[in-house]
This record gives C-alpha cells, sequence and structure tokens, in this order.
C-alpha cells in the first residue's frame, strides 16, 4: 500500500511559476515509477510527467515538455514538479500516482496503469 499526498498548487499569473510536491509513504520499489497527471476544467486526467524511482528514466507531454521538470528525492520520499512559463490552459487539479508495473513508454503515459492516487492539488493560472 502507498500513500500519497500533493502540495504546492495556487494561483500564479500566466508566466509565472509553481512548484508541486509529492509525499510518499509506504513501500516504494526502485522499478516504480512516480507520475503526475491533472485535470483540466471539463476534461479528463491527462499524463504530464513521469520518472522511474530509482532515477534515470523521465518522460514529459509535449504540452510540457521544456517548461516542467519531475524530480525526485528518494532519501526524503518525494517527487516533485517544477512548473515554468506557465500558461492559462495549465490550469487544473494535479495528481501524483505511483505505477507499479512500470513498463515505460507508452504505458506510463496511460492512466490506467497506475495503480496509486493523491486527492490532488489545483493549480490555476490566471492570464
Amino acid at each position: 500500500q502507498v500513500q500519497l499526498a500533493e502540495s504546492g498548487g495556487g494561483l500564479v499569473q500566466a508566466g509565472g511559476s509553481l512548484r508541486l510536491s509529492c509525499a510518499a509513504s509506504g513501500r516504494i520499489f526502485s522499478n516504480y515509477f512516480m507520475g503526475w497527471f491533472r485535470r483540466g476544467p471539463g476534461k479528463g486526467r491527462e499524463f504530464v510527467a513521469a520518472i522511474r524511482w530509482s532515477g534515470g528514466s523521465t518522460y514529459y507531454a509535449d504540452s510540457v515538455k521544456g517548461r516542467f521538470i519531475i524530480s525526485r528525492d528518494n532519501a526524503k520520499n518525494m517527487v516533485y514538479l517544477q512548473m515554468n512559463s506557465l500558461k492559462p490552459e495549465d490550469t487544473a487539479v494535479y495528481y501524483c500516482a505511483v505505477d507499479r508495473r512500470s513498463l515505460g513508454i507508452p504505458f506510463v503515459q496511460r492512466e490506467g496503469e497506475y495503480d496509486y492516487w493523491g486527492q490532488g492539488t489545483q493549480v490555476t493560472v490566471s492570464s
């Protein structure tokens, strides 16, 4: 069992930055992928980024590539999402999640691959 808790959301102007944090507790194996997803107003949940818990492999949605950076701190059991150059279309509830099967691309981009989810944190980007 893994528990996840996101924090760091808020209101920011377009062009600004935010860093989201995800605190993980429970048993996390090095091969697991940790992912960030988001659900915008009236939209389904979409993949944002993922990182293997042991490091080395990261994946990004095209819409955030070059603006967002996913990282992890194994010692603190934390996963982060640094979001730069934010746009109004980045407005969403952001969720972190755990993928235990860890098959990589393309599976890591699929919501159904993830077993555990946090409660989400709201990010609002004003124009």
